[in-house]
C-alpha cells in the first residue's frame, strides 16, 4: 500500500485523507489541533499534531514523513486581518525533513490568486503577477518548493473553494454596494478539488503547474443573485454600473493531461 502524508487536514485535507484512505492508501494527517486528533484516527488516518512557525517546526516531522512516497502541502497562509506571518519561511523550515525523507514528490495547494486581477483569460502560460500578499507569498513558496531537485512538485492553483458547508452567497446575501457585478466567477467544489488530486496521484504527474477552477464563468451578479434564491436568502445588491474588473480562469490543461471531466460542472 503506497503510504503518503498529508500536512494540513483542514477543510479541504480531511476529506482529501479520507477519500484517499477510501483509495486504499495509508494516510498520515497531520492538525495543528489536540481536539482533532482522535477524528483523524477515527478515519484510519494515522495523526500528528504539527504547527509550523517562522522560525521552526514543532512536532514529529520525522516521523510523520517517515516512509511516505508522497506529501501533500495543505495549508493557506494566515494574512488576514491582525495576522500577518512570513508563509515562505513556514514551508522553508520544512525542506530538510522532506529531504531527510522518502518523499520524492510533493504537491502544493496553491490558489489562482497568484495571478493578478485583469481583464484576460489565464492560462498555466500566464505570467503570474499577485497583487496581493496572500499571492504573492504562495507565488514565492511555489518557486521554491518547485527549485529543489531532491523531489518534484506539483503546484495546483485553485479558485474560490465553495462545499456543501461553504458558499459566499451565505456571507453576501443582502449586502449593498456589492463591487464588479460583471466580473466572471472563478470557483470550484471541494468534490472537484478531491477528484483532481486525486489524478494527479494515480497518474503520477509531477513537476507541473495546474489551474483548477470550474469551467463555468457567469458574472458575479447573475451567479450570486440565483445562489440567494437557490438557499432562499436575502437578495445581494451590487453596483449599477462598474468597470468590468476580473480573470476568468482557464482548466483546460488540467481537462486535457489529467483527462479530468469536472463533477460538479455547475456549481
Amino acid at each position: 500500500m503506497k503510504k503518503i502524508s498529508i500536512l494540513g487536514c483542514g477543510w479541504l485535507g480531511l476529506p482529501l485523507a479520507k477519500a484517499l484512505r477510501q483509495n486504499g492508501y495509508l494516510v498520515k494527517g497531520s492538525t495543528t489541533s489536540t481536539e482533532k486528533l482522535p477524528l483523524l484516527d477515527q478515519w484510519g488516518i494515522t495523526p500528528y499534531l504539527i504547527s509550523l512557525s517562522e522560525d521552526k517546526v514543532i512536532g514529529n516531522m520525522t516521523d510523520f514523513l517517515q516512509d511516505s512516497e508522497t506529501l501533500i502541502i495543505d495549508i493557506p497562509p494566515k494574512l488576514r486581518g491582525t495576522e500577518k506571518e512570513n508563509f515562505i519561511s513556514k514551508i522553508n523550515n520544512t525542506i530538510p525533513f522532506i529531504q531527510n525523507s522518502a518523499v520524492d514528490k510533493v504537491l502544493f495547494v496553491s490558489s489562482t490568486s497568484v495571478y493578478k486581477d485583469e481583464n484576460e483569460l489565464v492560462t498555466e502560460e500566464t505570467i503570474p503577477m499577485p497583487d496581493t500578499e496572500s499571492g504573492k507569498q504562495l507565488l514565492a513558496t511555489e518557486q521554491l518548493l518547485q527549485s529543489y531537485i531532491d523531489f518534484k512538485t506539483t503546484i495546483i492553483r485553485f479558485g474560490g473553494l465553495i462545499g456543501a458547508d461553504r458558499h459566499p452567497i451565505k456571507f453576501l446575501a443582502g449586502r449593498e454596494n456589492l463591487e464588479n457585478p460583471d466580473a466572471p466567477i472563478n470557483l470550484i467544489h471541494q468534490e472537484d478539488c478531491i477528484g483532481i488530486i486525486n489524478a494527479i496521484l494515480s497518474q503520477q504527474v509531477w513537476g507541473e503547474t495546474f489551474n483548477a477552477v470550474t469551467p463555468y464563468h457567469p458574472s458575479r451578479k447573475e451567479y450570486y443573485t440565483q445562489k440567494a434564491v437557490d438557499y432562499d436568502l436575502a437578495l445581494p445588491k451590487f453596483e449599477q454600473q462598474g468597470q468590468i474588473s476580473g480573470k476568468t480562469i482557464s482548466s483546460s490543461k488540467t481537462e486535457s493531461v489529467l483527462k479530468y471531466t469536472f463533477a460538479q460542472p455547475n456549481l
